[in-house]
């Protein structure tokens, strides 16, 4: 769902290749390595979302992430991704999907995120609401255009990312962020909660 925008653009931050040559850049990679390492960090981490894309798609959850694993919930959807294993629960229709961690039918969006760094320039700037690190698409990339995250200057936290996909703008709103003490049990799927529900196998 649309809330992976959040992972794949954190994710391809952490990826980038230190190629940039400005001081304003290596500050800039330096600084989001930080942030990059208080959510996929060895200790793991969690944080609500909220989402908007007028007229496309609307929700806010939580999701906990450590390592290759995660797990989010929101009204309808909860998946578990223990780094073998996908599964996501659809609670309106009653059903448990299986599907391979690395199963890209798993998520219909994921394809129109695909990010490789190097196609992108850095840039960070300082401001009153914290600092805002901008990546900006070269010529011909298709998928995500511009991407900002905004981290707090104290904690480093992220607070928002503001993502440009083709003709629309959106931000993904970051609340009640927590670093480590996140036990392994939290990405392991709660199969006999779920009895009554349809299994579907996707793998």
């Amino acid at each position: 769902m649309i809330r992976r925008v959040f992972l794949y653009i954190f994710i391809a931050f952490a990826m980038g290749a230190g190629a940039q040559e400005t001081a304003n850049s290596r500050q800039a990679r330096q600084m989001f390595d930080r942030t990059y390492q208080l959510v996929f960090g060895a200790q793991g981490s969690m944080l609500h979302y909220k989402v908007n894309i007028v007229g496309i798609y609307k929700t806010e959850g939580t999701i906990w992430t450590k390592g290759k694993k995660s797990m989010f919930e929101e009204s309808r959807y909860m998946a578990w991704n223990d780094g073998n294993n996908y599964t996501r629960v659809d609670k309106k229709k009653k059903t448990v999907s299986y599907y391979g961690a690395n199963d890209e039918d798993r998520d219909k969006y994921a394809s129109k995120f695909t990010f490789e760094p190097n196609n992108y320039t850095y840039h960070i700037a300082d401001s009153e609401e914290g600092y805002y690190i901008t990546l900006k698409a070269k010529k011909g990339v298709k998928g995500i255009k511009e991407a900002r995250a905004l981290i707090d200057k104290k904690t480093r936290y992220p607070l928002n990312v503001r993502i440009k996909l083709g003709i629309f703008h959106t931000t993904i709103q970051i609340t009640r962020f927590k670093s480590g003490g996140i036990g392994d049990d939290v990405f392991v799927f709660p199969a006999a909660k779920y009895k009554g529900y349809e299994v579907i196998h996707r793998k």
